[in-house]
């Protein structure tokens, strides 16, 4: 492994977490009155977009640090549509 490889690793994962709490306090509360559904719908297109340039140009942090973020996006806007 590469510096650049464990640097883009690094952050994603940093970049990932930082969505696991409002994740498990959204199933907890089943509360998302708070959240933008119009923010998170444009932020999951842009992951999404993120995660398909990863597999175009082949960069494992990419791919699997907006793979994850994007699960716990679509997590959310879920809730946010069933509980908003």
């Amino acid at each position: 492994m590469n510096i650049e490889f464990i640097i883009g690793l690094t952050a994603g994962i940093l970049c990932t977490v930082s969505f696991l709490p409002q994740v498990i306090k959204a199933i907890r509360t089943k509360q998302t009155k708070d959240l933008s559904l119009i923010t998170f719908s444009i932020f999951s297109l842009g992951v999404s977009l993120w995660f398909i340039y990863g597999f175009l140009i082949r960069k494992t942090p990419i791919i699997l640090a907006n793979g994850v973020t994007l699960i716990l996006v679509i997590l959310i806007l879920i809730f946010k549509i069933r509980y908003g």
